[in-house]
């Protein structure tokens, strides 16, 4: 075929991109570009001219190198590095015509390369986060730009026009005043809607700190989500921390050395109801935490008094909307909310969600959207 080569190419650009690399239609042409003045048929040329045009930092490399070889060691007609797989082998179904002997083959290579690359990534939003290599998180942190967070919605005092809902008598008798008089149609209203407020508190304690890292993240996607300015993230440990300036920056890797340097207690102790105290007094009771949703990550381990961690949970509850607790260990097999801080807070907390892998942390992205 007389565009084999293009299809080839842009088929390796939707894989890379479902590999979880941000692969751009500007990124593509460039690539397809490159590789037409560079020659596709050199192998090593191909290579560079995609890493230099589908990359767009460092975390894209290692997904850059197994969609690579994945894809272009299963290709016909281009250079290989190792052995291709057999995938000519004889099937028992209809053979394509003759101008498209090679269609078949193609096509099922495609589809394995994806196969596989997805199937990494499924795997990948199901494991452990504290239980992860390097490269790992490397990959892992590059699949956060899939989360897209919403806040939920609250009903506000005033009301405006709606095409249905409570008859807007005001409006009504202006229109009929201004027909002198005569029957006017019936002016509509209704209350008008706006986000809800949403408080993140992250635990950085040494209990937490091979979560901490990827729950900053999600507390990034939050903060840079469309209806942001309504986020503020909290960091406790053996104090208090406010980091949302901090993670205001766009680019999340900026913005968690911004939140590192902020932070004094990163991998300290804990001292949780010292710290909501803190939070209730200085923000919380003066307006932050009032019909708000308030997450708080933490496995409950608590140096301090359980039960002053108790009654602030009390007050907090009674100034938010809605409570939700994340636990690392509340999805692993066995888990029991036995430690003080947790049994303590629980009574006053109204969900109790897993926080250990990215899939629970998109649940917890719905969760926090129809709070």
């Amino acid at each position: 075929m007389a565009h084999a080569a293009d299809e080839i190419l842009l088929g390796f650009t939707r894989a890379l991109r479902a590999a979880g690399v941000p692969v751009t239609h500007d990124r593509a042409v460039g690539f397809t570009s490159a590789v037409a003045l560079l020659g596709a048929g050199d192998h090593r040329a191909t290579y560079w001219a995609g890493r230099a045009t589908l990359c767009a930092g460092p975390d894209d490399l290692d997904r850059y190198d197994q969609v690579f070889h994945a894809w272009f060691n299963a290709r016909d007609g281009l250079p290989r590095t190792v052995p291709a797989p057999d995938v000519a082998k004889p099937v028992a179904s209809d053979l394509p015509a003759e101008g498209d002997a090679g269609a078949g083959v193609e096509e099922v290579a495609d589809d394995d390369a994806v196969r596989a690359v997805a199937s990494r990534e499924e795997r990948l939003r199901h494991r452990d986060v504290g239980a992860m290599t390097a490269s790992e998180r490397r990959l892992l942190n590059a699949l956060f730009a899939g989360l897209c967070p919403r806040l939920p919605l609250r009903r506000t005092a005033r009301q405006h026009a709606w095409h249905r809902g409570s008859v807007d008598a005001r409006r009504t008798l202006r229109e009929s005043l201004r027909r002198m008089g005569e029957p006017a149609d019936l002016a509509w209203r209704r209350r008008g809607t706006r986000s809800r407020r949403v408080v993140l508190l992250v635990d950085v304690s040494g209990s937490m700190s091979g979560y901490a890292d990827s729950l900053l993240r999600l507390a990034h996607r939050f903060v840079t989500s469309e209806e942001g300015r309504h986020v503020d993230v909290f960091t406790v440990g053996t104090r208090l921390t406010h980091v949302t300036r901090a993670l205001r920056l766009r680019d999340p890797e900026r913005a968690l050395v911004a939140a590192g340097e902020t932070v004094p207690d990163w991998s300290g102790g804990t001292r949780l109801g010292e710290a909501m105290r803190v939070f209730l007094d200085r923000w919380g009771a003066r307006g932050l935490a009032r019909g708000a949703v308030v997450v708080v990550f933490s496995d409950g381990w608590e140096r301090g008094d359980a039960a002053l961690l108790g009654e602030q949970m009390c007050r907090l509850h009674r100034l938010a909307h809605r409570v939700v607790w994340v636990n690392p260990h509340r999805g692993k097999t066995g888990y029991l909310p036995v430690q003080q801080g947790i049994a303590a807070a629980l009574p006053h907390v109204d969900d109790l969600l897993a926080g250990h892998s990215l899939h629970t942390y998109a649940e917890l992205v719905e969760v926090v959207a129809h709070a």
